[in-house]
């Protein structure tokens, strides 16, 4: 069985950095493309960022380019999500998510497995 944790999630100010962390089990890690989404009050899901299966490739979305960094770490299974200088913007619950068919496609990715999320929010 497919598990992503989120963790790392908090209330903080603008300008301020934060990094989100995925844990993963029941996947073979280093054979999944990944995936952060968040989700803002009222509004749908949106596509943050993405890493390859390889870890070779990066995508982000314009909103977050130049702030934001994923990463993955092969040996702890871990993904990861930096983010800095952090806006209003940025508040939302925030989503890792797995490769998987079938699933929600995001710029020719489906995502299958999903985590419970972690809540950022940034306020002043």
């Amino acid at each position: 069985q497919v598990q992503l944790v989120e963790s790392g999630g908090g209330s903080v100010q603008p300008g301020d950095s934060l990094t989100l962390s995925c844990a993963t089990s029941g996947i073979t890690f280093n054979r999944y493309a990944m995936g952060w989404f968040r989700q803002a009050p009222g509004k749908e899901r949106e596509f943050v960022a993405a890493i390859t299966w390889t870890g070779g490739s990066t995508f982000y979305a314009d909103s977050v380019k130049g702030r934001f960094t994923i990463s993955r770490d092969y040996v702890k299974n871990i993904l990861t999500l930096s983010m800095n200088n952090l806006s209003p913007e940025d508040t939302g619950v925030y989503y890792c998510a797995a490769e998987g068919s079938g699933g929600s496609y995001y710029n020719g990715i489906s995502y299958t497995y999903w985590g419970p999320g972690t809540p950022v929010t940034v306020s002043s």
